[in-house]
């Protein structure tokens, strides 16, 4: 045979080859089969991984820890798992809650699931555990390996946990009075952490070394937890990125006119909350997340906390908030665990370029400003306090008329500190005062973001960049490997994590990508930060200008955890 006829017909079959061991080596699945025997429930069957990196971990994806929230448990609180008989068949990720549908196959209500990744399922291995909720406002993402891949953080010496929990109505339905008092969701997260803390060992976990750890919504979730009765003693450490319940918006006792709005969309009668109730429990999972487009106010996600946690009225259950927790935490009535916490520099940038780039809510904002403003930066409404308040905020962040893109970042700084930044700040103000924080912004802008310009580059660290390095998305990014730019940083990012989970402190003396690093703690006096980039420095007063305004305009919270403006709090103009 000819030699270049030979080579021309082997090449192509050996590059198919190359390519498909390149794919199995990323993502793996052997045909061992590890089981785990959970006392009390029955056994679990798992996969045995092998990544890319030539490491091996067992995947464990799917596990129900709750009943299946449908029929009478739809809009009740979550019921403990129960025992099965054989063997749980934990190989693949759960369908995600009810959220707007892409293919019918990814939601389910039966979405009360968890994954548990780990290197050792030895019981006494003893691994730290970090549980993880997932971003999303209360009402869209998942838990799923397909959007928070283990890969980068199980290299590092822990077991991870990734959770489902019920969002929007499903999750969050509050009408105050018995029949749905609230905070559903956030009871899914409970029972989920005390499956965690009953059964993490068997997965060679440390049930007493937890790390809450969250992200936006997943964020709040976890400051809520530090406050929460019912969470007393089911974790031992905090990670809070992007997002806080200290913000300037208020924490109801129920969102009953949310739930109507959603009734009749649905409809439903909304004059009666049992027949209202009847009514939703009756509707179908996918109309009930497609009508989500509808609830907003202003574009297509204002406002970003559309449902919220609520302060339960006491009907006999066990309430997950009992009072405004801002004022929990100020008198430091919460979980004094050591605390990470953070945001990214442009957070919410894709908010204001939505703006920018619509020529409607360009003159809404111009012209209604008074009226838009209080919905997106998530303040009250219809009230002469309200009036003064956009008023002072108009004239200190954005002063000329929103036109183009030269409007982008101090629309964006609005956009940035209404939903994200004011909040943490006030948060670990208040915190550090009682426990150790470590402060952070994430002001890393490499290939690869959320958010790009027009000409494909990224514009810089926006919400969610930061979870491009501790969790593989393959829709958003390659696996980093070792050639990568981005590489130094997912060692850099997941390093910290792993040592803040097993000691508290994200220092390392002997680790070689942190050992240069000296990340110390958060004095109120400073308002000392890790600035996270290329070259990791510590800085002061983060934003402290411009969180100082909101300050004033936000200074006196009430029984009801409203903001209210008085005539003694001056404001300079």
């Amino acid at each position: 045979m000819n030699h270049n006829r030979f080579w021309n017909l082997i090449f192509p079959i050996l590059l198919l080859f190359a390519a498909n061991e390149f794919r199995k080596a990323i993502f793996n699945f052997w045909d061992a089969t590890p089981t785990v025997t959970i006392i009390g429930l029955g056994k679990i069957r798992g996969k045995y991984v092998r990544l890319n990196s030539g490491e091996s971990l067992y995947s464990f994806r799917g596990i129900r820890y709750a009943q299946a929230p449908i029929n009478e448990l739809r809009f009740q609180a979550p019921v403990p798992v129960n025992p099965w008989n054989g063997t749980f068949n934990a190989i693949r990720d759960s369908p995600k809650c009810s959220q707007p549908v892409i293919s019918a196959a990814e939601i389910s209500e039966d979405c009360l699931r968890l994954n548990v990744f780990t290197k050792n399922v030895s019981s006494i291995a003893n691994r730290p555990v970090i549980v993880f909720i997932h971003p999303g406002g209360f009402y869209q993402s998942s838990g799923r390996s397909d959007e928070f891949g283990p890969e980068y953080l199980i290299r590092r010496d822990i077991v991870l946990v990734t959770i489902n929990y019920r969002l929007g109505i499903l999750g969050f339905l509050s009408t105050g009075t018995k029949e749905a008092p609230g905070n559903n969701g956030l009871k899914d997260q409970i029972l989920a952490l005390r499956w965690v803390n009953d059964h993490i060992q068997s997965f060679g976990g440390d049930p007493n070394s937890i790390t809450l750890m969250g992200y936006g919504a997943g964020a709040i979730s976890v400051t809520l937890h530090m406050v929460s009765p019912m969470s007393k003693g089911l974790f031992h450490k905090a990670v809070v990125m992007s997002g806080a319940f200290t913000g300037q918006w208020d924490i109801p006792t129920n969102q009953l006119t949310l739930v109507k709005k959603q009734a009749r969309l649905l409809n439903c009668p909304d004059h009666s909350t049992i027949n209202m109730l009847k009514c939703l429990k009756q509707k179908n999972i996918a109309d009930i997340g497609n009508s989500l487009k509808d609830m907003f106010e202003f574009g297509s996600g204002n406002p970003i906390l559309l449902w919220k946690p609520v302060v339960e009225p006491d009907f006999g259950q066990e309430r997950f908030l009992t009072e405004n927790p801002t004022k929990l935490i100020e008198r430091g009535d919460f979980a004094r665990v050591p605390i990470l916490a953070g945001l990214t520099k442009l957070e919410l940038l894709q908010s204001a370029i939505t703006v920018i780039q619509n020529e409607t809510l360009r003159t809404e904002v111009n012209d209604n400003f008074s009226k838009w403003a209080p919905i997106c930066f998530l303040y009250e409404r219809d009230t002469l306090n309200s009036q003064y308040i956009s008023e002072q905020l108009r004239h200190h962040f954005l002063k000329e008329p929103v036109e183009d893109h030269r409007s982008l970042l101090n629309l964006n700084q609005l956009f940035a500190d209404g939903a994200v930044g004011f909040a943490m700040y006030r948060f670990v103000k208040l915190a550090s005062a009682f426990t150790p924080v470590y402060y952070y912004q994430f002001n890393h802008a490499t290939r690869y973001s959320h958010t790009y310009h027009p000409s494909d580059k990224p514009v810089g660290a926006v919400h969610y960049d930061d979870l491009l390095y501790l969790f593989v998305n393959v829709r958003k990014t390659p696996l980093f490997t070792e050639g990568d730019p981005e590489y130094v940083t997912v060692q850099r990012l997941t390093r910290f994590l792993s040592e803040f989970a097993g000691t508290g402190n994200p220092n390392s003396n002997t680790d070689r990508y942190l050992q240069n690093l000296i990340w110390s703690q958060m004095h109120i006096e400073q308002f000392n930060y890790l600035d996270i980039n290329d070259y990791p420095t510590m800085k002061d007063h983060l934003n402290i200008d411009r969180y100082k305004i909101w300050s004033r305009l936000f200074s006196n919270i009430d029984d009801n955890g409203a903001e209210k403006f008085t005539e003694e709090d001056e404001i300079i103009l």
